[in-house]
């Protein structure tokens, strides 16, 4: 009982601390993410004043808004849309993942570390929060738009690279894995998406079609929540993220205008878990580390500011897309979030970086979100435009 009142003791602080900084940042018309980091940071155990007593509890509850909100996003999104971008998705962002690990060696062979610390930051910046992205692309409603799709892929992508990079950074301490078992992962992925994409064209509007004559609402929201869980639990079974998985099963669900009715239902509590997400990123930066590792935070943010803008800038214009949606789609990758976490904890155990590395990618994280969304919301908002389908030379 003791347990059980301690927990919702702290879920009740959350929850307020969301609020109160959620409506402050509100009536300063900035972004809501905003003020649910700062509530985090105020509830963190690294600051005086209130705290909660478990911050790995709401790490767990945190990964329910992220299956929320990827599921949100995968259904607004339709398979053949997202294939009109292949060649982004296919050659430009393994580019831009590449290029961005080339900075890291590059940028740490200048600054005396060691190639496999600039290896693994490298990796560390590569990689976009796409919780982030999609919570600031809804926000706009830009989801739908040229350089928010382009976005979308490019960061799915990445999300697919992470599976990769966990095993490499593995590899690369002692007793890691072999290039073996990091293709054998990549195969299954393949194995695993290539009849989910089948299944999205084919079969799942023939079910819903029949689901919605037969059930009622309830039933087919269950059956929406079902798919999204069960495919969240096969990708995260064959090695995948369960984010991943809750997209895919959006996109199984992303065909039927029935769909579209039962996703929004699930809105209230997805925003609810979305801010759970951003406090408990809060919750996990010390800002007492902040002093005495300050030189290698500057570090990383301008890799992940300057460097990553140029290079999904030049990425994007590579591909023939006007400058104004680079320079959108550039601005919108300026930061790192939950993948890079992953990628942080894989290479501190595997010995590539030490402590400070670690907590200056928790505070570059933040540092890079706030500065992101801000940046976000100085670009003017666009109509939504379809997205060209060919490999073009920039002009």
């Amino acid at each position: 009982m003791h347990t059980s009142t301690f927990i919702f003791g702290d879920l009740a602080m959350v929850f307020a601390g969301a609020l109160v900084f959620g409506l402050l940042f509100w009536r300063l018309r900035q972004p809501l993410i905003l003020g649910y980091v700062f509530a985090g940071l105020i509830l963190s155990p690294f600051t005086p004043g209130p705290r909660v007593g478990d911050v790995q509890t709401f790490q767990v509850m945190a990964e329910v808004g992220v299956i929320l909100l990827m599921f949100s996003a995968g259904i607004e999104f339709s398979v053949p849309e997202l294939l009109r971008a292949k060649w982004v998705a296919l050659v430009g962002a393994p580019l831009g993942i590449a290029l961005s690990i080339g900075l890291g060696v590059g940028v740490g062979l200048m600054l005396g570390w060691p190639v496999s610390q600039g290896l693994a930051v490298g990796c560390i910046i590569s990689v976009a929060s796409t919780m982030v992205l999609v919570s600031l692309l809804m926000d706009r409603g830009e989801l739908a738009s040229e350089h928010g799709r382009i976005m979308m892929t490019l960061t799915l992508v990445e999300d697919l690279a992470v599976v990769v990079l966990t095993v490499l950074l593995a590899g690369l301490g002692s007793g890691g894995a072999s290039y073996g078992e990091v293709g054998w992962r990549v195969g299954k992925a393949l194995l695993l998406l290539l009849p989910i994409v089948f299944a999205s064209w084919k079969i799942m509007p023939w079910v819903l079609a029949h689901v919605e004559k037969a059930c009622n609402d309830e039933l087919s929201l269950l059956l929406a929540l079902t798919t999204c869980l069960v495919v969240g639990a096969v990708t995260e079974a064959v090695g995948l993220s369960f984010a991943l998985g809750a997209f895919v099963g959006g996109l199984l669900l992303g065909a039927s205008d029935f769909a579209h009715k039962l996703a929004a239902k699930t809105l209230p509590i997805r925003d609810a878990f979305v801010a759970v997400f951003f406090v408990t990123i809060g919750m996990l930066i010390d800002p007492r580390a902040w002093r005495s590792e300050w030189r290698l935070l500057a570090v990383m943010t301008v890799l992940i500011l300057a460097g990553k803008f140029a290079i999904w800038f030049g990425v994007v214009r590579l591909f023939g897309y006007p400058s104004q949606t680079a320079v959108r789609v550039g601005v919108g990758l300026t930061q790192i979030g939950e993948f890079s976490f992953v990628l942080a904890e894989v290479s501190r155990r595997s010995g590539l970086i030490g402590a400070d590395v670690y907590n200056a990618t928790l505070a570059a994280s933040l540092v890079t979100i706030l500065l992101n969304a801000t940046l976000v919301k100085l670009i003017r908002p666009i109509a939504p435009a379809p997205i060209k389908d060919t490999f073009q030379t920039a002009s």
